[in-house]
């Protein structure tokens, strides 16, 4: 077990949270995927908060992170949502135009403790680019029928 401590203090604070872009739009590919990553990083950074696992998935973040019990977890997420939107507007300029008044995040977010199961969370999040893709790939519309090779009739 991976223990940590401050003054007076020993903590093992792990926490599963998820937020994505307004309008759920899926933006977030290549060189912007990139940014969002390492000025994810850079603030945990700032605020000696460990990420243990993330995932930067086309439409919405995975992390878990060890927050230290000093930091409230809604004004960790506050300030990371917050700044990174800040410094994405500064890096990607031409966002601005489809986000009006600079709100890049949508504005709630989900967190989970994470007790025993850990290691589950971490798998999850290392496969959750995985199951998009394939949940993607089930909601596709067929053209052709699979098993017969005849184009599809569509009822109207």
């Amino acid at each position: 077990m991976d223990i940590n401590s401050l003054a007076h203090t020993k903590w093992n604070c792990k926490y599963h949270i998820v937020f994505a872009p307004k309008y759920r739009r899926k933006i977030i590919y290549g060189q912007l995927k990139r940014d969002i990553a390492n000025i994810l990083s850079m603030l945990c950074k700032r605020k000696g908060v460990k990420i243990v696992e993330a995932e930067v998935c086309p439409d919405h973040i995975h992390m878990l992170e060890e927050i230290p019990p000093s930091i409230s977890v809604s004004s960790f997420v506050g300030y990371l949502k917050g700044k990174s939107t800040l410094m994405i507007f500064e890096r990607q300029a031409n966002l601005k135009y489809k986000y009006g008044n600079r709100h890049f995040w949508c504005r709630g977010y989900y967190v989970d403790t994470v007790g025993k199961n850990a290691k589950k969370i971490q798998e999850y999040i290392q496969n959750q680019l995985k199951e998009d893709l394939e949940y993607d790939q089930m909601t596709l519309k067929e053209y052709i029928d699979p098993f017969t090779g005849e184009p599809v009739k569509t009822n109207r």
